[in-house]
């Protein structure tokens, strides 16, 4: 299974989730997306299920030489939520981390800014709420906005993505009551290898899909 773009990852994603649904009361339940690329996903499913859709900023942490390789990632004022078995083999001490965080962090808040614009976050406790990325890969980004909601005590905490690593999905599961992954290839290198578009998603472009879905709901 190949995704022409997030849009249509979404709109996939979306059946599934309907299919979730049922005949849940879906009143108190929030769309969250991590931004940006889960954000074109995360639309397709708030219009599907007519609930309100915002965004959770999270950023990850990679090595100071390699910024790709993610070893751990932060939200909000959290601790960051390192990958310690990827510290351990990498001979990485969190110490030595210290101004890439700070780093992450000042972007992080950054984008809040200009996402929210002054908007405080949206209610969690209590409510059915739907986590959307475009996909799995270590799963470090994912697994520190559980924690992050989990702690502010949901009444059903979901992750949905259209693609992701097998063991990913599966070690995520004790961090959400439910993981709906579309597709879990063997051999998934990166995300992007199972979108034909997967370019990279603007600040601009986060802001037209929220006002979008903010204005059909």
């Amino acid at each position: 299974m190949r995704f022409d773009n997030r849009r249509q990852a979404g709109q996939e994603l979306a059946v599934r989730l309907l299919e979730w649904a049922g005949d849940r009361d879906l009143t108190d339940t929030l769309v969250l997306a991590l931004p940006r690329g889960g954000v074109p996903v995360a639309a397709e499913i708030a219009r599907a299920l007519h609930v309100p859709l915002d965004v959770l900023v999270a950023r990850k942490i990679g090595l100071p030489d390699n910024p790709e390789l993610g070893i751990g990632a932060i939200v909000g004022e959290d601790p960051p939520a390192f990958d310690r078995t990827a510290l351990e083999a990498l001979h990485v001490s969190e110490d030595k981390l210290g101004a890439v965080v700070a780093r992450e962090r000042l972007e992080l808040h950054r984008r809040e800014q200009i996402y929210r614009s002054g908007r405080p976050a949206p209610r969690v406790n209590g409510r059915s709420v739907v986590l959307v990325d475009d996909g799995l890969a270590t799963g470090n980004t994912a697994r520190a906005a559980l924690r992050h909601l989990r702690r502010q005590d949901p009444a059903r905490l979901v992750l949905a993505v259209p693609v992701g690593a097998p063991r990913t999905a599966d070690a995520l599961r004790v961090e959400a009551d439910d993981v709906i992954c579309l597709h879990q290839p063997r051999n998934l290198v990166s995300v992007g290898q199972w979108y034909d578009d997967f370019g990279q998603v603007s600040d601009d472009e986060v802001l037209e899909v929220l006002r979008g879905v903010q204005s059909a709901i």
